[in-house]
């Protein structure tokens, strides 16, 4: 953490040899502190875990640290050509992006559950500020304030519980040993109810869509699916984990709903028009299935919700990215009229095929070893999910499938003739791909 801010301090002198060499003095040097970050994993002292009221550093919290700093690297790299070209505002720009990776950074570390909460609520500015400023349409607005309200109620009652208890134990600290403190099913909802919204869970989502909708690719499309939806099930892990919230009533119940509402939200995927919401949709199935990990209480489940969490941030940051690129060519993202890719451009056709296999969980993607996992946890917890389970799982491959057929598929319009250079569009797309495979083998062999 602290080389980071030391980075981004040298980042902010180099800014003034000219807005090119800043734009990639940043992209390069969140490049340099994953590969970093990679190489501690093999280093004689490993890390086992350090635990302190200042930091923490296990496997938890450096894969979703490993996972920011790759992120944050390809968001500013899909930004390029909308940003930096163009000139639009991009040290303005830069600045949102680097705060926002320091404050995810700080908050996957922090060792203080009050100082996670200052974290956690203060990531909302940086992003609210890059929606509203680099957004596509003035519908962004009621994006941010969808967002806004969803996540700041629901994280109040988390505030009122840790100043409780602060002053019953004098210390909030992700310590070993459960804190003593009288819990009761409203206690254990209050201290859920912020993260549930953030994962989000099936009744709770109404802001992801909007944001996801409305937001440009480096805002929405890179860091919010890919990084900030990992804060709910990072929170949840902590939590239950110190303060052992599993023997109540509220647990099953909501292990319930999160499995009906992937299901739900896995059908209503296939009513949306819009190839973002699509998406956006379809992570909120994806995010069910870590919550039932959590929830059943078992190291498989544990494990299992980090993998998920890696390898759903990964692919969802590509499936956003060829989004927004289908979105330049076409000029709409409406399934209705996005056909023919594979006649266009057959290159982003074959980007579409390999992020959607990876969605759908083929072998050999974490994906698949995740969703393994993440099933066994929940039959161990009762065999009453099978049905469930296996239905979200159909559901999954059923409407990555049809994503990639209906927009790959097909006569393309006729206004799409000539409105992009072809030569430059793939090699965005492809420089994409390039590094977000070298991401997914370096987060295989930190993994396993």
């Amino acid at each position: 953490m602290f080389s980071l801010g030391v980075v981004g301090i040298l980042l902010v002198v180099v800014s003034g040899l000219g807005r090119k060499i800043f734009w990639w003095s940043v992209l390069w040097g969140c490049v340099a502190m994953y590969l970093m970050s990679l190489g501690l994993w093999f280093s004689p002292l490993g890390l086992a875990g350090c635990w302190s009221e200042v930091l923490i550093i296990d496997s938890f919290s450096f894969n979703l640290v490993s996972l920011t700093l790759l992120v944050s690297s390809l968001s500013m790299l899909a930004s390029v050509r909308d940003v930096e070209k163009m000139n639009n505002k991009s040290i303005e720009f830069v600045f949102g992006v680097l705060v926002l990776t320091m404050v995810l950074v700080f908050c996957f570390g922090v060792g203080s559950l009050l100082n996670f909460y200052i974290m956690f609520e203060f990531s909302l500015i940086p992003i609210l500020l890059i929606i509203m400023g680099w957004g596509y349409q003035p519908e962004r607005l009621q994006a941010g304030k969808y967002m806004l309200l969803y996540t700041v109620s629901a994280s109040l009652p988390l505030l009122v519980l840790v100043i409780l208890m602060l002053t019953k134990g004098g210390s909030v600290f992700w310590g070993w040993k459960f804190l003593e403190f009288e819990w009761s099913w409203l206690v254990t909802l209050c201290a859920s109810l912020a993260f549930l919204v953030k994962l989000p869970i099936y009744g709770f989502h109404l802001w992801l869509p909007k944001a996801h909708v409305e937001a440009p690719v480096a805002g929405s499309f890179m860091i919010l699916a890919g990084v900030l939806l990992k804060l709910g099930g990072y929170g949840l892990i902590r939590f239950f984990y110190t303060l052992g919230l599993f023997s109540t009533l509220v647990i099953s119940i909501v292990f319930c709903l999160s499995l009906m509402g992937g299901i739900i939200a896995s059908m209503v995927c296939f009513a949306q028009s819009d190839v973002k919401a699509l998406v956006a949709y379809s992570s909120i199935g994806h995010m069910s299935l870590v919550l039932g990990g959590i929830y059943s209480n078992t190291d498989w489940g544990w494990l299992g919700c980090l993998l998920m969490m890696v390898a759903h941030g990964l692919c969802s940051s590509g499936m956003f990215f060829l989004a927004s690129e289908t979105y330049s060519c076409y000029c709409t993202r409406s399934l209705f009229l996005v056909k023919g890719g594979l006649v266009l451009v057959p290159g982003v056709a074959l980007c579409w095929f390999l992020m959607c296999a990876i969605n759908m969980a083929a072998p050999p993607s974490l994906n698949l070893w995740s969703e393994l996992m993440l099933g066994i946890s929940i039959l161990s917890y009762s065999t009453m999910f099978a049905l469930l389970t296996g239905v979200m799982t159909f559901l999954s491959g059923l409407y990555s499938w049809y994503l990639y057929s209906i927009t790959q598929h097909g006569q393309y319009p006729l206004w799409v003739r000539g409105m992009v250079v072809v030569e430059e569009y793939i090699s965005y797309v492809i420089s994409f791909i390039l590094v977000f495979l070298l991401g997914t083998t370096g987060m295989m062999l930190m993994l396993f």
